[in-house]
């Protein structure tokens, strides 16, 4: 998976910093087109013009469907890189673990983009998107042992032997909560809780030792 997004379009120097930025333009107009059309539902003329770029221009950014994809997820890699490195360096990173879960699950809820809702369901019958979207969770499952290895003060290679099944545990229900809300606030709002119950206690389970 890439680092960033001007090496989707392999260029380096000056030159990758002005189509990084091009690119980062190009993939907030044309998601639009994702969200307003569906992944299936949107060809790549739909993207270009929504991008405002002819379609062969639009080709030589992003080729497919899938490229678009993997731009948008490496986008988002570059986010959880930059929160977890904060989570890391706070003075209690558990606490911040658990808040930044807590947000993430409670902006789900919220989030009325069903864009990566339409990824995630487009991933169980394209493999290719799936294989994107396994190698994006299996960062943030490392990123998630390696906070709970720095608190229990474990080796990393012990760490991933106590906390990785944990771990994937907590990116299925967040991920989860990104796609499985319905049409009632209230019911959302008890759901929520218990959402976020169930992934404290595992955090707490595991780091007391209670699974081993």
């Amino acid at each position: 998976m890439p680092q960033d997004l001007s090496t989707l379009v392999g260029v380096n120097g000056a030159e990758a910093t002005d189509s990084g930025h091009r690119s980062e333009e190009i993939l907030g107009l044309a998601r639009h087109a994702f969200v307003e059309k569906g992944f299936d539902g949107a060809s790549m003329q739909d993207l270009a013009k929504a991008a405002g770029m002819s379609a062969g221009n639009f080709y030589r950014y992003f080729p497919s469907k899938a490229a678009l994809v993997e731009a948008l997820i490496a986008r988002d890699l570059l986010e959880v890189e930059q929160t977890f490195r904060a989570i890391a360096t706070s003075d209690d990173p558990l606490a911040a673990l658990k808040a930044t879960l807590r947000e993430r699950v409670m902006e789900n809820c919220q989030d009325e983009d069903p864009l990566w809702a339409e990824i995630l369901a487009v991933a169980a019958r394209k493999p290719d998107i799936a294989a994107l979207l396994a190698g994006f969770e299996i960062g943030i499952v490392q990123r998630i042992v390696s906070v709970l290895g720095l608190v229990s003060q474990l080796p990393e290679e012990e760490a991933f032997r106590r906390f990785e099944t944990h771990a994937r545990v907590i990116v299925l229900i967040v991920r989860g909560s990104a796609c499985g809300h319905g049409p009632c606030p209230a019911a959302d709002s008890d759901l929520n809780e218990l959402i976020l119950k169930t992934i404290d206690r595992l955090i707490d389970d595991v780091l007391a030792g209670k699974d081993h």
